[in-house]
């Protein structure tokens, strides 16, 4: 998209963003990668530029220092303007300040450095760059298919705004007035987001320890006791089998003496091992998912949070694997395969849509004594957390909880009176915490676009005045853009034949 003179504020030109840099140039790595390097010089990627024109720097690579001394290129300096060249994040840039933790540093091959000339004020080109048309514009040059990118033709091809050279900076200084307001907002209703994870997990800690409902345990005395419960579904079970084996089972799994320290709960609750209230743990369907089918097919990645994700769906039409497997609402589905941080996760099914559950998921068959939702608030608390980190089995890259060990996953026990108290007091909090985080999104989503906005203000030459405005008012002459860029090309072209 390109801009007409009569468009532009007065004493502004559009050039392309080539003639407004010194050199353009991207990084490389050593023969052999940059895997196993524990000391040498930072390399920046792509994954290391932030949304907000910064940086985060969670891991770093590095190079070593003999590899950084004979490169020619890709050193990073303040001032400098980095630029993704490819991949889902193509065109993402940010802007080298004072502040970089690094120096020396340098990026690596899937990142663009763009250092403007010193007649240029370089944060001025960044934050058009940043802004939404300068983002369109850089990926008017992308080439490829969805994991291609740019390559250096883009600086010709991506049209910029030049503003006289104290306008720039003026233009910079009340830009990051404005967003730094913005930002510090921002950074506000993140905490916020933290906040509401935290107090989410204060409740059902609170809920799955019995504190929640104290003063309802002393209003409802008489309910059942939970040994006396449990007593119960034992007799019921030998009750509804012939065979002496099975019995001998089930006589074997109420025998177990819990670990956990009843004690520490509340006075008429126990811990009880999950076996001892489940009929059975259920392994997920092995057959390949498809793309399209008549049932969603749920997967590990579809658990977030304790409740289903319905994106990133796969599917089945095979009706025997259908019937086999198909959830019923109130399902609680445990994913007992994945990264050692997320193996344990739990998730109830609600009935949304029809699904099936895959083999890296246990659907949990609880007996009715154990209410599903409280089950999967137990599960989702810090407590279920420790346990998994406890009990899983540690492969190359993927940890593992098989049924036998989650079976002896010691719920927090009362009766199901006070787990469906418990559930709707849960519910209340949960759904209030729910309407702070929506506000919360519409307030951040705001906020980017007010982000935006001030940028199609800047370059729209309306946030402060032009210096042609500034000139007229204080009877002085001024270097229009044109001039500047003038200056910029011949200094170029003198240098280029040095």
């Amino acid at each position: 998209m390109t801009t007409t003179e009569s468009d532009l504020p007065e004493g502004w030109i559009e050039t392309t963003l080539e003639q407004l840099l010194k050199t353009l140039q991207s990084g490389s790595r050593p023969k052999g990668g940059v895997r196993g390097i524990k000391d040498g010089v930072p390399s920046v990627g792509g994954e290391h530029l932030d949304e907000n024109g910064g940086f985060r720097f969670d891991t770093i690579k590095f190079v070593p220092h003999s590899f950084y001394e004979r490169m020619n290129q890709g050193h990073v300096k303040t001032g400098d303007i980095l630029i993704v060249k490819d991949g889902a994040t193509t065109g993402k840039v940010s802007l080298v300040k004072k502040n970089f933790p690094y120096n020396p540093a340098v990026v690596n091959e899937h990142v663009f450095i763009c250092r403007p000339v010193k007649e240029v004020y370089s944060p001025f080109p960044f934050y058009f760059l940043f802004s939404k048309e300068g983002q369109d514009r850089i990926l008017e040059n992308f080439r490829g298919s969805a994991q291609g990118g740019i390559n250096q033709t883009f600086a010709p091809g991506t049209l910029v705004p030049l503003a006289p050279l104290p306008e720039q900076k003026r233009i910079v200084a009340k830009v990051e007035e404005l967003l730094a307001r913005v930002n510090a907002a921002r950074e506000r209703l993140a905490k916020v987001k933290s906040i509401l994870k935290r107090f989410r997990q204060s409740v059902i800690a609170a809920a799955c320890s019995g504190r929640l409902t104290a003063e309802w345990r002393d209003k409802n005395p008489d309910v059942e006791l939970v040994v006396t419960v449990v007593e119960n579904i034992r007799k019921r079970r030998i009750e509804n089998t012939n065979a002496h084996s099975q019995k001998q089972k089930i006589n074997e799994i109420y025998s177990y003496q819990e670990e956990e320290d009843s004690d520490l709960l509340q006075e008429s609750w126990r811990y009880v091992s999950l076996d001892k209230l489940c009929e059975s743990f259920q392994y997920g369907t092995s057959k390949k998912s498809l793309l399209s089918g008549k049932v969603a097919v749920l997967r590990m990645g579809n658990i977030q949070d304790g409740e289903i994700n319905w994106s990133n769906l796969a599917y089945s039409s095979d009706e025997e694997e259908i019937g086999k497997y198909m959830l019923k609402p109130g399902d609680v589905l445990f994913n007992r395969t994945n990264s050692p941080e997320l193996v344990g996760k739990s998730a109830i099914y609600r009935g949304e849509h029809l699904a099936i559950f895959a083999g890296y998921l246990i659907k949990i068959n609880n007996f009715e004594e154990l209410d599903s939702k409280y089950l999967n608030f137990c599960l989702n608390t810090i407590y279920a957390r420790d346990f998994c980190m406890n009990v899983k089995t540690d492969g190359v890259s993927q940890s593992n909880i098989n049924a036998q060990k989650l079976a002896k996953f010691e719920v927090p026990f009362c009766s199901i009176q006070e787990q469906r108290e418990i559930v709707r007091r849960v519910e209340v909090l949960f759904n209030l915490a729910n309407k702070i985080e929506k506000r919360v999104a519409g307030a951040t989503a705001r906020a980017e676009r007010l982000t935006q906005a001030i940028l199609a203000k800047a370059f729209r030459g309306e946030l402060v005045p032009t210096e042609a405005e500034l000139a007229r008012r204080e009877g002085r002459s001024y270097e229009p853009a044109c001039e500047l860029l003038a200056r910029i090309r011949l200094k170029n072209s003198t240098d280029q034949r040095k």
